[in-house]
């Protein structure tokens, strides 16, 4: 697997629509399909993400809101597992979010994996096209421990970073704790992490497994989004990345989440 040239022309528009087509009647059915970058010849980051912007806009004229953004790809150990060396993004919706204990029926997701992470709450917008650290450290509000599904709509996981990319960043579902916590209180933790699978410790790292540390993620996307003409406005959530490896789940699992300072969260596939 292996990282598409960023710089590839745009196909034509058609060509653009059919893939995403593609990718959202493979979520409507629950039937994963080959990678568009293949079927469709989808090269290029750029591509992949005007094939994402369709869907966006799609599951916007169905009535769903965007509530927060997504980093993935920010975990060494994660890059490793999908062939791939840089982090990519993908939209929150209102329909994706589960809080601590719920119990999720495993039919709304193909072929999920959970990964532990720490959550940011926007506080107030960023307007600047290239806001500064203290601006936007000043903007988040509090953290939260947190789970990702990641589903991807490509058969077995055979991802590219195009493949990703188009598929909204492989973004299935979340799961979020109850306890805010202040930004402060992360500054000196090392944001220890074990992710438990029925009781046993499946996946464990730390803070520096995401871009060194999870606010350091989400400036990044906070750059890159404002950079894109699309900045980060209060109350938006922001999934910072895996702290570890992603694990595979199934119907019957349960997932317990731990992260040092943040604390926990909890999930039930039924």
């Amino acid at each position: 697997m292996t990282t598409q040239d960023k710089t590839a022309a745009l196909p034509p528009a058609a060509t653009l629509q059919a893939a995403a087509d593609v990718l959202r009647q493979a979520r409507a059915t629950g039937q994963p399909v080959p990678r568009i970058s293949e079927s469709h010849g989808i090269a290029g980051v750029d591509a992949a993400y005007a094939v994402a912007a369709l869907n966006t806009r799609a599951r916007l004229a169905e009535g769903r809101r965007i509530v927060g953004k997504k980093i993935g790809l920010t975990s060494r150990a994660v890059q490793q597992q999908l062939g791939v060396d840089e982090p990519d993004f993908g939209m929150l919706f209102d329909d994706m979010e589960l809080l601590d204990g719920d119990a999720l029926p495993a039919s709304r997701l193909m072929q999920p994996k959970v990964e532990a992470e720490l959550a940011f709450v926007v506080g107030r917008d960023l307007r600047h096209e290239a806001p500064s650290w203290g601006e936007f450290v000043v903007a988040l509000d509090c953290a939260l421990p947190a789970i990702e599904i990641v589903d991807s709509a490509i058969a077995d996981w055979r991802i590219t970073l195009v493949d990703t990319v188009a598929d909204n960043a492989s973004s299935g579902l979340y799961v979020l704790g109850h306890r805010p916590v202040a930004i402060g209180q992360l500054a000196h933790s090392a944001l220890d992490m074990q992710l438990a699978v029925n009781g046993r410790v499946l996946s464990s790292g730390n803070g520096a497994a995401c871009l060194g540390h999870p606010l350091r993620a989400a400036y990044w996307l906070a750059r890159t989004m404002a950079a894109r003409g699309e900045p980060l406005r209060a109350g938006e959530l922001v999934l910072s990345g895996a702290l570890g490896p992603m694990v595979p789940v199934t119907a019957g699992d349960r997932v317990q989440v731990r992260i040092d300072t943040a604390g926990d969260c909890a999930l039930h596939f039924e």
